[in-house]
């Protein structure tokens, strides 16, 4: 094997999952609890941008639960942008397996 044209793919591919981390930073993937009343969002840098709480769900005196509320959507939040991500890292390593 041609190890020019071996280092030209690696390099070529090293800009692509570049490219690819980039295009994750801009999406996103929102999870919600409680009947859409709990929403977090998570880019696909594994990053939680936003959260919302309706203040129908917000009880004083059980503080413990909403925060169990919260604690479920910010993993399904997290656990979905990975999917995303690795979906996406896959079509530019075909599957390879690298670590982003």
């Amino acid at each position: 094997m041609n190890l020019q044209k071996l280092m030209k793919q690696a390099q070529a591919m090293q800009a692509n999952m570049a490219n690819a981390q980039a295009r994750l930073a801009e999406k996103s993937f929102t999870a919600e609890t409680a009947g859409g009343k709990i929403k977090a969002t998570a880019n696909g840098t594994g990053m939680i941008t936003g959260l919302e709480i309706d203040p129908a769900v917000v009880d004083p005196d059980d503080a413990e639960f909403l925060t169990s509320l919260v604690l479920k959507a910010v993993q399904d939040a997290l656990e979905g942008a990975r999917n995303m991500a690795d979906a996406e890292m896959r079509k530019v390593t075909g599957g390879l397996g690298f670590p982003m």
